[in-house]
């Protein structure tokens, strides 16, 4: 009865609905062993900055997620398992007159609707330098800024947040645009975009969890509701990744307040099944929850041992 309803009403299934990663994540680590849910960040206000001139004058840059390629951390390719060696722990820049390498082994989107063949999908500063010979920004910052994926909410806000915003003014930015992978990613992302608000700053942020930007209340946030890793577009179609930018750079120029989301028409596939796996407790077996905790405590010992030399 339900299912003949659906089709004279013409409505989409319940599952074709933006993922909730928040609590799919919550409850994963509960079934791999880790009882003590993790506290996201949550504001009901953000702060709001206007642009303080056209988007065809202003200097943008971008702060990114990734992590440089280092042939010294292992497989961080295409298809790669989840590489707790590949973090970095300190904010980094990077030339944007220069063609750069970026990887998200290092983090958890997803591994199975995303080979990350096409850095395209992560990274948009090919897209950015296109809108400026098309003059649709004025400059392209002479740099871009990673910012370390850190589950410690007081280091993103009290450490690495105040270091990006001391580069941006370095470089004298009139505005960022923010791609987050996983997550976590999505959180501090969310983060550093308040920070960069709060002290003059316009942002927007370009994802795919949408729930978790808008727990933490950002200022203006593109939602693409894809899988986690293609923030910035689709792979192999750069088209799309043109178009995902193009509707960053509208939602920069056009909100009128604060925690403005636009949703990007475009649609992954068909039929959305692919929503169905993420993190999904449901589809996996016992055997399978014990295999990735081990993995994931391997992992976690890599990633505690990078951390302690970064500080």
């Amino acid at each position: 009865m339900i299912e003949n309803i659906d089709l004279q009403l013409g409505f989409a299934p319940d599952y074709d609905s933006p993922i909730p990663y928040m609590k799919r994540t919550r409850d994963y680590y509960m079934a791999i062993g880790y009882t003590t849910p993790y506290r996201w960040a949550h504001y009901l206000e953000a702060p709001f900055q206007p642009l303080k001139k056209p988007l065809a004058q202003s200097r943008v840059t971008i702060v990114t997620t990734a992590a440089p390629y280092d042939p010294a951390k292992g497989d961080q390719g295409p298809g790669a398992k989840y590489n707790g060696g590949a973090k970095f722990y300190k904010v980094y820049d990077g030339d944007t007159s220069k063609q750069h390498d970026l990887r998200i082994s290092h983090i958890g989107y997803d591994r199975v609707h995303t080979s990350a063949e096409d850095s395209g999908t992560w990274f948009a500063l090919p897209q950015l330098i296109k809108a400026k010979a098309a003059g649709r920004i004025g400059e392209v910052a002479p740099r871009f800024f990673g910012a370390p994926t850190n589950r410690s909410h007081r280091v993103t806000v009290e450490v690495d947040a105040p270091e990006i915003l001391n580069r941006c003014r370095e470089d004298k930015v009139d505005a960022a645009v923010l791609v987050p992978n996983c997550p976590v990613c999505h959180q501090t992302t969310a983060l550093v975009a308040r920070h960069l608000e709060a002290n003059g700053i316009p942002t927007v942020v370009m994802g795919c969890a949408k729930d978790i930007i808008e727990h933490a209340a950002v200022p203006r946030f593109l939602f693409s509701d894809f899988p986690l890793g293609n923030s910035a577009g689709k792979p192999h179609d750069v088209e799309s990744q043109a178009l995902t930018l193009e509707l960053a750079l509208r939602v920069l120029e056009s909100a009128t307040g604060a925690r403005t989301t636009m949703q990007s028409p475009l649609r992954w596939n068909d039929d959305g099944k692919w929503k169905l796996d993420y993190n999904n407790i449901e589809t996996m077996s016992p055997d399978e929850l014990a295999r990735r905790r081990a993995e994931f405590d391997k992992q976690k010992e890599v990633a505690r041992g990078l951390r302690e030399n970064a500080a």
